[in-house]
């Protein structure tokens, strides 16, 4: 268990770099991190640790020269200030009062719990020692602040490493005004070890109802009990009684859980650059091809001619739209602009993705029904690539499926051995990813994953759990860059913004995509 038990400073001069004083004082009820705690005599024994501030570990100030027992009483205990920025803030502020408190942090051995509450400590090891602002033990107290600025690092060094015997000035306890009693809580600095008790953040407060509020309030008010003071003060200073002083922080992070610009089924297509002008281009079409044959020495060879036309292809325009205030664009942050503009690329994203699905269920091919199976899922690919390749001369490439469509294939499995997500390699189908929209599945295709298959949004859809085998060259995707327009309207101030683009995708051999619709 992590403790921290707070000490007062009483008296200061200014002789040497040092920092004294009463760091721990037995058989004194004092509040610590876990509440209400007292140490018996001897628990704690002497040890050099460093001197903190505030308790943080990370802001070391000083290291013990002395550390002694008084009597059965206390132990006492010098530091030696660092020569640094810190160190002399905080010799200033000891002699200043400003910083007057010793805290000491204890790594718990053993404990008892007495009838009131109070821990009492049998034994624990002492880790750091603090310099903080609010003590809370009213008899321990630092006896001497001594500050020379013009010792050298040299005699610094060996004063820490010999430790010398500081010159102490004590402070007659009828010359020191004593400090008013603060009884101050704070948290544990370190992680508790298993085989120890858990320690308290705060402390225990016997204030759970309005009863023991109202109890304390009067104990507070007409006994003059610090102890019920604290209570009431601690149970009314909330977050809930103060709001106003309490900010809320906004985030710059921007959550969207409705879109993204993945466009699965595009990019399972062979890509181009659109044409430059014009609503329709032209790609040339073989629609026959000349003959050879075997022909006998000098017999008479068969005319035959290579036959073409134009596949005529037409280009799409793609619009999206939003008028905002000049102030809403000026003034919000994060961007309210940025936000909108990435949110206008995702839209045209999914609907360009839901025109290219649409355009290749109308003209690709159907496979016969095949159940929603491993089984059936093998018997489909195998059936698409041949048609495939029977129809366009070419090689099936890609599979694009639904997200239904990848579930099943990620849950796909041989006695609950996944199939496509094998660790052996010579035993894995192919490779499916929870965490990815590529992969590779059998027989031999590269997995894509589009959102606009079963998606109603399409131009023409298909059920949830379909996909599609595709040759990439049979159908090719054509786009232009992405603009923007803006005006500025002049009568409200407002700025009215058009995001849009141009597309185009050739159906050159249609039935080079052979769906499985489920």
């Amino acid at each position: 268990m992590k403790l921290t038990v707070p000490m007062t400073i009483t008296a200061a001069d200014s002789e040497a770099r040092t920092i004294s004083g009463r760091i721990v004082a037995f058989n004194e009820p004092a509040n610590a991190s876990t509440g209400k705690v007292i140490f018996a005599k001897g628990s704690i024994q002497p040890k050099n640790v460093f001197l903190n501030l505030e308790h943080d570990s990370t802001r070391r100030i000083g290291k013990t020269l002395k550390m002694e027992l008084d009597g059965e009483r206390a132990i006492n205990a010098s530091f030696k200030i660092a020569k640094t920025t810190a160190g002399s803030d905080a010799i200033e502020e000891a002699m200043s009062g400003l910083r007057d408190g010793f805290s000491i942090e204890l790594a718990v051995d053993s404990y008892e719990m007495q009838k009131d509450g109070t821990m009492k400590v049998l034994a624990g090891e002492l880790t750091a020692v603090a310099l903080v602002t609010e003590p809370a033990i009213r008899t321990a107290r630092v006896s001497d602040v001594a500050a020379n600025e013009n010792e050298n690092s040299e005699t610094d060094t060996a004063s820490e490493e010999t430790n010398p015997t500081i010159k102490e000035e004590r402070v007659e306890k009828s010359t020191v005004e004593e400090a008013p009693v603060t009884e101050t809580a704070e948290a544990p600095q370190e992680e508790v070890k298993a085989s120890r008790p858990v320690a308290y953040t705060t402390p225990r407060s016997p204030i759970v109802d309005k009863v023991t509020y109202l109890q304390h309030s009067l104990r507070a008010s007409v006994m003059r009990d610090e102890d019920s003071r604290q209570y009431v003060m601690a149970a009314d200073n909330s977050t809930s009684t103060a709001p106003g002083m309490v900010p809320t922080f906004q985030s710059r992070e921007v959550i969207n859980p409705l879109a993204n610009a993945d466009r699965g089924m595009i990019d399972a297509l062979s890509r181009e650059s659109l044409i430059a002008t014009g609503m329709t281009f032209e790609l040339p079409k073989v629609t026959g091809v000349p003959s050879v044959s075997n022909v006998d020495e000098l017999a008479a060879v068969t005319e035959t001619n290579l036959s073409a036309t134009y596949l005529s292809v037409p280009v799409k325009s793609f619009k999206g739209r939003s008028i905002s205030s000049v102030e809403l664009i000026d003034r919000s942050d994060p961007s309210y602009l940025t936000a909108l503009l990435q949110n206008l690329e995702f839209a045209y994203a999914k609907v360009t993705d839901e025109f290219a699905t649409g355009t290749i269920v109308a003209a690709g091919a159907q496979t016969g029904a095949h159940a929603n199976t491993a089984t059936g899922f093998l018997d489909y690919g195998a059936e698409a690539a041949s048609s495939v390749y029977t129809n366009s001369l070419g090689f099936a490439q890609n599979l694009v499926v639904s997200p239904g469509q990848w579930s099943n294939l990620m849950a796909y499995n041989v006695d609950g051995r996944p199939i496509y997500t094998a660790g052996q390699p010579q035993n894995a189908g192919g490779s499916v990813s929870a965490q990815s929209l590529r992969g590779s599945v059998a027989p031999g295709l590269n997995l894509y994953v589009s959102r606009s298959i079963g998606n109603a949004g399409a131009t023409t859809s298909v059920g949830s759990n379909s996909m599609v085998v595709i040759n990439p060259n049979a159908w090719t995707w054509y786009e232009s860059s992405r603009f923007q327009l803006r005006t500025n309207i002049l009568s409200d101030g407002s700025v009215d913004i058009l995001y849009y683009g141009y597309a185009a995708i050739a159906p050159k051999i249609p039935l080079g995509a052979v769906w499985n619709q489920v």
